[in-house]
């Protein structure tokens, strides 16, 4: 299944509990009111997922949206067994480090042009 809403790409495999998000631009509250909901969805039915989170021109969050996803955040602390960030600035890296109190997921940072380490490092056994 494929949904792409505002500045939000997400794209789930029914054969996989892997979920890739793409994010691009500046994310809004109405594109947490849409995202959300299909990322509970496919918690509910996997249980745990990875998130293959892909950050494409992206210029963060309005002050709104910050809050829809700390919400979200902490609202699965426990969901979320693994979770890949894609991305090319220096800021982006930093919230690999920033992300970690938020959640008990593992975390890694990869490079434009790492998707495919990305997805490996995703698909492993913990």
């Amino acid at each position: 299944m494929a949904i792409n809403v505002h500045e939000i790409d997400l794209a789930a495999d029914s054969s996989s509990n892997v979920v890739r998000v793409t994010v691009s631009g500046k994310l809004t509250t109405e594109d947490y009111e849409l995202f959300v909901p299909e990322v509970e969805r496919l918690i509910e039915e996997h249980g745990k997922i990875r998130i293959l989170f892909e950050m494409d021109d992206f210029h963060g969050w309005k002050l709104g949206a910050l809050w829809e996803d700390l919400k979200f955040d902490l609202k699965h602390f426990h969901d979320i067994e693994r979770l890949a960030m894609i991305g090319d600035k220096a800021w982006e890296h930093g919230m690999a480090t920033f992300c970690r109190p938020f959640t008990k997921a593992k975390i890694r940072y990869f490079e434009k042009g790492q998707e495919e380490q990305a997805r490996q490092w995703l698909e492993e056994q913990s």
